[in-house]
């Protein structure tokens, strides 16, 4: 019912108004999302990259139903990367995209060719692209697209989630050399029959898919803001003797800020996955419509700096 409420409330232009006035969705908004523009986008990741970490920058764009929203979506993307090239900080950036911002749900085709426009600028622009995961009826044609795209752009990223059954053998099945494979637990709401439900049957998948990633030759990108997680995940790159270099972790833009400048200064890899766009109202129901405990995830996180 929750869920369903929060769904109803992304819909609502009143709504969003209120929100967008409030003082605490004020601060929700600035603390999660680094702007509205490319430019906003441009001088966050500066400021990033400045204090030693890296960035991902995702142009938020979900919920597309037409494929000029799609074209909008792509035109964004090539237009901050060129813009991160001229700013000198394709060395420490690159994007995220998510394929139902470029259609996936009403052209398939279409979706993999504009994937294939923003891998070729990232390449030409001397960076990477990561291809987003999400729910659990996509999974396969996700999978599908990163590796047709990684037959011309090898570096191509991917998702995988622990909270799937399946993913322990998508981990097996991907983590070949070079792999760039971010690993993170899950955030939509999925059936029993696909996904695990309890927290700590999700934790266990977790830490099995790291092995696997560790213990080959993939790069492992582990997105998690889970303490336990971040120690394992520094306990088995030391039992599998890896270097610093071969692996990252990853942290949404506002949580946990002091954490990942503590994991910088410990040298290891952080990697700041960074929203923008103007769609932040619907991208933080959205966010808390897949799992409506995030609500008080959020609201404890805007109180904390740690």
């Amino acid at each position: 019912m929750l869920r369903s409420t929060i769904l109803a409330a992304a819909r609502s232009s009143r709504l969003e108004k209120l929100v967008a006035t409030a003082p605490i969705s004020r601060g929700l908004v600035n603390r999660y999302i680094a702007g509205a523009t490319t430019d906003d986008a441009v001088e966050t990741t500066r400021q990033l990259v400045g204090d030693g970490l890296k960035v991902t920058l995702d142009y938020l764009g979900e919920d597309t139903d037409t494929v000029e929203q799609a074209e909008t979506t792509r035109d964004e993307y090539i237009r901050v990367l060129e813009a991160l090239r001229g700013a000198e900080l394709t060395a420490a950036a690159e994007v995220s995209v998510k394929l139902s911002a470029l259609g996936q749900r009403i052209d398939e085709p279409t979706s993999l060719r504009f994937a294939e426009e923003i891998c070729a600028a990232a390449d030409k622009c001397g960076t990477t692209v990561t291809i987003d995961m999400e729910d659990h009826t996509v999974t396969d044609h996700t999978l599908d697209v990163v590796t047709k795209l990684r037959e011309t752009y090898p570096s191509t990223g991917m998702v995988l989630q622990s909270y799937l059954r399946r993913t322990e053998a998508d981990c097996k099945e991907f983590a070949g050399p070079g792999s760039r494979v971010r690993l993170c637990k899950g955030a939509y709401s999925q059936p029993e029959s696909v996904a695990y439900q309890s927290r700590i049957d999700i934790d266990r998948s977790y830490v099995r898919c790291m092995n696997v990633l560790m213990r080959d030759s993939a790069y492992p990108m582990l997105a998690t803001h889970d303490p336990r997680l971040i120690e394992i995940g520094i306990d088995r790159a030391k039992w599998y003797d890896r270097d610093p270099d071969s692996f990252e972790f990853q942290m949404l833009y506002g949580i946990r800020p002091h954490e990942q400048l503590r994991l910088v200064e410990a040298g290891y890899q952080m990697r700041v996955y960074v929203p923008f766009g103007e769609q932040s109202y619907g991208y933080l129901m959205r966010r808390l419509a897949e799992r409506p405990a995030n609500l008080g995830f959020f609201l404890k996180s805007l109180s904390s700096k740690k």
